[in-house]
């Protein structure tokens, strides 16, 4: 399988959902659960199956992180330099509306745009690999053509 790229900030939020879900959120449900069995006929209790459907997605969410970490690859900004590559945190501006905007490239499991935390698979993101300072971007988004030059590179 294909590794999974992440920075390290990405991978403990991962981990610490995947122990919070574990020692919190499972054993939560689980006494959930047993106390709606007590209430009676499971089949018209609809405690029963608001826990049964929040413990199905609670263990979901819970292979899922675990499958994400055991494929992670940490990569560490600090050790890189260059042009822009993943881990890069990237200043550009929008060459139409002269807005700046600071983007760091990360995997897409930590990926939040509100967060300042671009996907690497995010079509922005690949046209910025490979960049320099000072070069500029075209950008096919659904809002349409954007055009950004790069302003600085940092590896933080």
């Amino acid at each position: 399988m294909e590794k999974i790229l992440m920075t390290r900030a990405g991978y403990t939020a991962l981990e610490t959902e995947l122990k919070q879900l574990k020692s919190e959120e499972r054993p939560a449900i689980i006494q959930a659960i047993a106390e709606a069995r007590e209430l009676g006929d499971l089949k018209e209790n609809a405690e029963y199956h608001s826990a049964r459907e929040k413990q199905g997605f609670i263990e979901g969410r819970i292979k899922e992180l675990e499958s994400v970490l055991g494929l992670a690859e940490v990569v560490d900004p600090k050790t890189l330099s260059g042009p822009v590559k993943f881990g890069a945190t990237v200043k550009v501006v929008d060459e139409d509306t002269d807005e700046e905007k600071t983007w760091q490239i990360v995997g897409e499991h930590e990926a939040s745009i509100e967060k300042g935390l671009l996907n690497v698979k995010s079509p922005i993101a690949r046209a910025m690999i490979g960049k320099e300072e000072g070069d500029s971007v075209e950008v096919r988004t659904p809002g349409g053509d954007k055009s950004y030059e790069i302003l600085s590179i940092d590896y933080i």
